[in-house]
């Protein structure tokens, strides 16, 4: 059986986010770097429901969990 795959873009959508690719590298672009000591799902623009998801996501490993991460290190990475 195949594991899904999802694209960032998919999981912005999955967040109620606007999904296209310009929309999605401002909200990288808007939001970061995040502090190296602030958790995704803790970072203060997502509402309750996708703070949740995004934690949830990843302790469960899901199938988003490497997306995820994805935007985890885009977030945090300093450019």
């Amino acid at each position: 059986m195949e594991t899904p795959m999802h694209s960032i873009n998919n999981l912005f959508a999955q967040l109620g986010l606007p999904s296209d690719q310009a929309a999605v590298e401002n909200f990288i672009k808007t939001h970061s770097p995040l502090a190296t000591d602030v958790a995704l799902s803790d970072a203060p623009f997502w509402t309750p429901a996708q703070a949740s998801f995004l934690c949830e996501e990843i302790l469960k490993d899901a199938d988003w969990a490497e997306v995820i991460d994805e935007l985890n290190a885009r977030l945090h990475a300093k450019d």
